[in-house]
């Protein structure tokens, strides 16, 4: 049984084809993100994925049954933006309602805020919380029912560093206990951080990367004397950039080691390094042409 089957799926909206003749399958636990500029399409995707929305032709089945099913919400869910939200309920409110209707004890309200860590305003009204606080209800929201299979829209979005630690830290979380996750972001860096696997949204179409074929690693030094550092690195065959603060070099068949030491037995002090890993944004901006 696939975990997400997508078969010639298509959708349009008058004379423009936003989903067109999408087939994608999903066999194996993990995080996928969803990636494309604002307007492509990718919330359409998730709520056609969803049928909150019906496609124009195309079939859909989540962990072997129809979407057109209500009853694989039983074991899916669907982090939507926070326009879901009622300002006038509070944060548990919005839990119990959920428990109710999966028929679940209401012990799991504490269990689920207090994994995303919203215990402190749990009980105060929705209108009176900031962005990110939307956000983990939100996300507490999708995991009430302790899903195989979440949709995750923008669930980054908003986010002060400390959140988008703690955000980070609960999906990894999640896919090591073996739930799919699929979740649209337009935030690159943070993308790097939980999934090598990325679906690029453009055209209508989805293309399935593996980051892992196109991921760059990079040093980026601070030293007393990067002028004399480049022409040495050349020599001994480092791709080697200038920088306004030092040089960017690139590894390739040498090791970190080797390149420290190449420096060092100069007499150049090495002020600051920093690995620094790119890929998705090179690649995104060679597919939408920025």
């Amino acid at each position: 049984m696939s975990i997400l089957s997508i078969s010639n799926l298509s959708k349009s909206y008058k004379k423009q084809k936003v989903l067109n003749r999408i087939s994608l399958t999903i066999d194996t636990p993990g995080i996928w993100a969803l990636v494309g500029p604002n307007g492509v399409g990718k919330t359409t995707f998730l709520n056609v994925l969803t049928n909150l929305i019906p496609a124009d032709s195309g079939d859909v089945e989540l962990l072997g049954n129809s979407n057109k099913s209500f009853q694989v919400f039983k074991e899916i869910a669907y982090l939507q933006d926070n326009t879901i939200l009622f300002d006038y309920l509070t944060g548990y409110d919005h839990l119990k309602y959920l428990c109710d209707i999966h028929k679940l004890s209401k012990k799991r309200v504490p269990e689920v805020a207090g994994y995303v860590g919203m215990e402190n305003y749990l009980k105060k009204t929705v209108g009176s919380y900031s962005l990110g606080m939307k956000q983990h209800l939100l996300l507490a929201m999708a995991m009430v029912n302790k899903p195989k299979l979440i949709f995750l829209d923008e669930p980054l979005n908003g986010l002060d560093p400390t959140s988008a630690i703690l955000i980070r830290k609960i999906l990894l979380e999640l896919a090591e206990q073996g739930t799919t996750i699929i979740l649209s972001s337009h935030n690159l860096a943070e993308i790097d951080r939980v999934t090598k696997r990325i679906l690029f949204l453009k055209n209508g179409k989805l293309i399935e990367v593996d980051m892992n074929d196109h991921e760059l690693v990079n040093y980026h030094l601070v030293l007393s004397e990067p002028s004399k550092a480049i022409t040495i690195l050349n020599e001994k065959g480092f791709q080697v950039e200038e920088l306004d603060n030092g040089i960017k070099v690139r590894l390739q068949n040498q090791s970190l080691n080797n390149l420290i030491d190449s420096i060092k037995e100069h007499a150049i002090e090495i002020v600051d390094i920093q690995k620094v890993i790119s890929g998705s944004e090179k690649l995104y901006e060679s597919l939408y042409e920025v």
